[in-house]
């Protein structure tokens, strides 16, 4: 088997792509249009900060051609649920608290109707005083992906790389949900995770380049070109992934700006590496 394996950004509203990955004087409410004729996926970003509106989410769907495919993140108020940069424990994942927010996102969704790809729930990185261990989180995951509907594939990210292990694998495959391969500053890369332990939990892999903010945010204020070369990292990925699409049926590879500097360049190195 050789599962379909896609490339593309983290968001497409970065201004400073205009001239290098859009052309010239191209509106910002057209980048979307121009981006689906560059590549097939997509990743929406902005949905983390606020559960997107039905208009907003039918018009994502006008601009895409068929086939296209766009993930989303989960609101943060659902994964997060405190103020500033603590966590709240009290209230993240708990349905009484969270589920208005899950139901609207969900319902705004599935306006994408066959597009909407994964729906990621992205964690912060979760201290003693978030939970004292692994396992009472993986009590409070395993009952949150219990309740939703099975209409949508979900995929989860964790940033606490202890935390990387049999249990909280466990929990993902009897839900048939995806870990989310994370390539994140203070995160082991996902190749050297997938050496030690199996990292597929579904049918699908779903991959996120996100790198180090500070680092190339001091070298530039502009995501128009790359700042950082990550060559060696991007093998590791091209190994990892010509394994994965051999035992899934899709792999989803989405790259950050804060990667290398520009996101679409990142992109296209990756998918050159495994044409």
């Amino acid at each position: 088997m050789m599962g379909d394996l896609r490339f593309g950004t983290s968001s497409w509203s970065e201004r400073t792509w205009e001239g290098v990955f859009y052309p010239p004087g191209t509106p910002p409410p057209h980048y979307l249009t121009a981006y689906a004729t560059q590549f097939s996926t997509v990743e929406a970003d902005s949905t983390y900060y606020r559960v997107p509106t039905r208009r907003l989410v039918a018009g994502w769907a006008e601009k895409t051609p068929p086939g296209f495919i766009l993930a989303a993140k989960f609101p943060r108020t659902v994964v997060h649920a405190g103020q500033g940069e603590k966590p709240d424990p009290t209230r993240l994942l708990v349905r009484e608290h969270v589920w208005p927010d899950v139901e609207r996102f969900l319902e705004a969704m599935a306006l994408l109707g066959p597009k909407c790809g994964p729906l990621v729930l992205q964690f912060p990185y979760l201290n003693r005083t978030a939970f004292s261990s692994v396992e009472p989180f993986l009590e409070r995951l395993d009952a949150f992906l219990a309740l939703l509907p099975p209409g949508f594939r979900y995929g989860v990210e964790i940033r606490n790389r202890t935390w990387l292990a049999p249990p909280l694998l466990d929990v993902l495959r009897r839900h048939r949900v995806a870990l989310v391969l994370v390539d994140l500053v203070y995160m082991p890369h996902p190749a050297e995770v997938a050496a030690h332990l199996d990292v597929v939990t579904t049918d699908f892999a779903y991959a996120r380049l996100i790198g180090d903010r500070r680092a190339v945010e001091a070298l530039t204020d502009r995501f128009d070109r790359v700042v950082i070369d990550q060559t060696a990292r991007l093998a590791q990925w091209a190994d990892l992934l010509k394994v994965l699409r051999e035992r899934v049926t899709r792999t989803l590879v989405y790259c950050n700006n804060h990667y290398a500097g520009h996101g679409p360049a990142t992109a296209r190195e990756l998918m050159q590496r495994l044409a």
